[in-house]
Formats: C-alpha cells, sequence, structure tokens
C-alpha cells in the first residue's frame, strides 16, 4: 500500500545530533550542531523566574482546560509588548491582530496558510543561506520559494547591495522572510541603516515582510533586537512577526511561540484574526496550555519579567564571552589570520568559514560537531571545552 511513499532522509541538524548521541567518545566530544542554548556547565538551564512560576502554578494543582484557539490574552499581550513595545500606536489602536503558536515554527506555517489562502499568487523568498525549516514550511504551505542574496563568504558580510537589488525585481506581494536579529545561520546582521534602506524597497515595491525572531535578547538587547521590526510598524507596513520563547526562555519542549500581523486599521486585524483562529482550529485547534501560563505569569509580573530580562541578558553575555575567547585563542593558534568575525556575528551561530571537509575532519579526529556548512552554535562552548575546540579548529584550519 505505501510502497510509493517517498524515503525521508531526515532532517541534517537533527540527524547530527544522532550521530552525536553515538559517538563513544564520551570524554572529549562536543556538540556544536544543535542550536539550544546551554549553560556553563554544558546544562539546558531551567531559568529561575521559569522555576517561580511553576511552583506557583502547581500550588495547589490546577485543571487542564484547552485554552482559547487563539491563546491566553495575557500571552498575546506579551508577544505585543515584546515586540512591539506596550506604548506603540498599533498596539494601543488595536491593529495587531496576534495568536499564540506552536513554538515558531508552528507561528510560521500559520502565517505562510494564511499568505498562501488570501495573496495565492505570492512567491516566497528567504535569504542564502536561511534556516531549512523556513523552506521546507513555506513549501508546505503550497508556496514556490527561492533565494535572495545574503551571506558573503568572501567578506564574512552580507551582500547588501545584489540583495536590494533582488528584492527591486520581486512583484508585488510576494513574501520575504527576514531575520530581525541573531541571523540563523549566519549571525550576522543588518546594520539598522540597512534595515531602513531595505523597508524602502519592501514598501516601494509592495511586498510582505514576514519577520521570524527567535532569539530576542540575545543580540543587543530586548528593544535593539526589534529596531526592523517596529521601524516597518513606523512606516506604516503591514507586517507579519513570528516570535518564539524557546530559546530565551528555555521552554524549548513546551512549543510556545507567536504570530502577530499588523493591520492597517483595527477593523482589518478583527478579519485577520478570525482566520487565524479558523487555521488554528483546522490543524490543533489550541495551543499548548502549561507552556502559554508560564509565559503569562513570567510577562505579566513585573518582578518576575524584571528577573527574565536579567536572566536573557546573562545568557547573551555568556555567548559574547565565548566568542571572544574563540577568537582570541584562534588568533594565537592562526597567527596572520583575522577571526575577528566571530565577535562581529551576533546571537547562538557563527558561520566559522570552514569548509565541509574541515567540518568532516573535526568529527572524525576530534569528536567535535557542527552543521556541514560550517555553521557552529556557540552555546555549546564553555571554559572546560573552549580551548579543546579552539585547538581542534587551529589544527583542521592548518
Amino acid at each position: 500500500m505505501f510502497q510509493h511513499v517517498e524515503f525521508y532522509p531526515g532532517d541534517p541538524i537533527l540527524g547530527l545530533m544522532d550521530k552525536f548521541n553515538q559517538d563513544p567518545r564520551h570524554d572529549i566530544k562536543v556538540n556544536l550542531g544543535v542550536g539550544v542554548y546551554y549553560d556553563e556547565a554544558g546544562r539546558l538551564p531551567v531559568l529561575e523566574c521559569v522555576k517561580t512560576a511553576e511552583a506557583a502554578r502547581a500550588n495547589p494543582p490546577q485543571a487542564r482546560p484547552y485554552l482559547p484557539m487563539d491563546g491566553l490574552p495575557g500571552y498575546r499581550k506579551a508577544c505585543q509588548n515584546l515586540l512591539f513595545g506596550a506604548d506603540n500606536e498599533a498596539v494601543q489602536s488595536g491593529r495587531i491582530a496576534t495568536i499564540a503558536t506552536l513554538g515558531g515554527s508552528g507561528a510560521l506555517r500559520v502565517g505562510a496558510d494564511f499568505i498562501h489562502q488570501w495573496f495565492p499568487q505570492a512567491k516566497a523568498y528567504v535569504s542564502n543561506p536561511t534556516w531549512g525549516n523556513h523552506i521546507s514550511i513555506f513549501e508546505g504551505a503550497g508556496f514556490t520559494v527561492g533565494k535572495y542574496p545574503y551571506y558573503d563568504a568572501a567578506t564574512i558580510g552580507v551582500k547588501f547591495d545584489e540583495m536590494l537589488s533582488f528584492f527591486n525585481s520581486l512583484n508585488e506581494n510576494d513574501v520575504v522572510i527576514l531575520h530581525p536579529c541573531c541571523h540563523n545561520p549566519t549571525g550576522v546582521d543588518l546594520s539598522n541603516a540597512q534595515w531602513d534602506q531595505v523597508l524602502q524597497v519592501v514598501q516601494a515595491k509592495k511586498l510582505i515582510p514576514f519577520m521570524d525572531i527567535a532569539y530576542q535578547g540575545f543580540g543587543d538587547d530586548m528593544d535593539g533586537d526589534v529596531y526592523a521590526i517596529r521601524k516597518a510598524v513606523a512606516m506604516g507596513l503591514s507586517v507579519f512577526v513570528s516570535n518564539s520563547f524557546s530559546k530565551n526562555l528555555s521552554l524549548y519542549g513546551e512549543r510556545v511561540g507567536g504570530l502577530s500581523v499588523v493591520c492597517p486599521n483595527a477593523e482589518e486585524a478583527k478579519l485577520v484574526q478570525g482566520q487565524l483562529k479558523f487555521t488554528v482550529r483546522r490543524i490543533y485547534s489550541s495551543p499548548p496550555a502549561h507552556g502559554g501560563h508560564v509565559v503569562d505569569d513570567v510577562m505579566n509580573n513585573p518582578a518576575l519579567f524584571a528577573q527574565w530580562v536579567g536572566e536573557v541578558y546573562a545568557m547573551r553575555d555568556r555567548i559574547r564571552a565565548m566568542r571572544q575567547q574563540l577568537q582570541d585563542v584562534l588568533s594565537a593558534k592562526v597567527p596572520g589570520r583575522d577571526f575577528s568575525y566571530f565577535t562581529k556575528q551576533r546571537g547562538m551561530f557563527s558561520f566559522t568559514g570552514l569548509t565541509p571537509e574541515q567540518v568532516a575532519r573535526l568529527q572524525s579526529e576530534f569528536a567535535v560537531y557542527m552543521v556541514d556548512n560550517g555553521r557552529m552554535c556557540v552555546a555549546g562552548l564553555n571554559s572546560k571545552n573552549i580551548d579543546y575546540v579552539a585547538n581542534a579548529i587551529a589544527a583542521v584550519l592548518q
């Protein structure tokens, strides 16, 4: 019956995780592949603000009814306040439709389904390179997906002029998937001035910007990381924003994300909100409750919110420290080569510049695992393994 079903080779990053787990060299192996934040001890942290919220919710134990299709009101408010600012005109006037989703991936899929239904001629474009699931999600929603110029391996920067030129060639209502901060997988972000130019082209060509932000707080700070989003709103653009609390609340398995659609007015926002709810109903009916309540409790309690921001910045600063230390060690080990890009890149990921052959050597000779394209999760480094990793990288570079 199922002989005609095509073989699925597996996700390359999750497959890399399986390979790492099976490696018997437990005393030396280092996982820099999967996009998860680990603390200094190499553990997935449980944030203190989350512990407090969960303890309060469990005392006494409470019933677990279905949540509304679009999620808890406090959750949706938290998404809007974080992304746009509580005092933002778009928030105050009620012209943003927001729903809680099954992580950032669920937000992308619900948004893609919505756009494909109401703008069926639109094509979608992702940065080259991008997070691989961007392509799969939009193709799964029925889009033809193309790539726009982004990463420049020669400069370890952005092909900015080519990017602008490409955007100028697109058709009205084409979708451009953008990374507001901490670009995945390169760690190379646009400057604010470059964002201004990109958004001017988006506005002039009447494109649909879809901004996917999974690492708010890991770049500059909570407000600085959403510059592009708030600038788009200030320009009067209608913009889709998918956000995730997986990384910055360390709630990966709870699947806590959100989708916000900034509309021209409150009346259109109500129409969009209704269709987003209808899309949710057709797929999974309602979002997860436990993670939703944790987000609601942390984000809307001033003391817990302040504690959370501090914990996010501590994670951000540890990643920055690992970048600096890696740069310092490699600069000493491989004199004459510029490794400053490690500290110029932002967020959890870095494009190391390593070739697939060098990455393969890291795995086979040193049990250091990263994605074939040289993408490294900097959050997998700590004071105990960074010298070993740096020495291994230096060895395959020479």
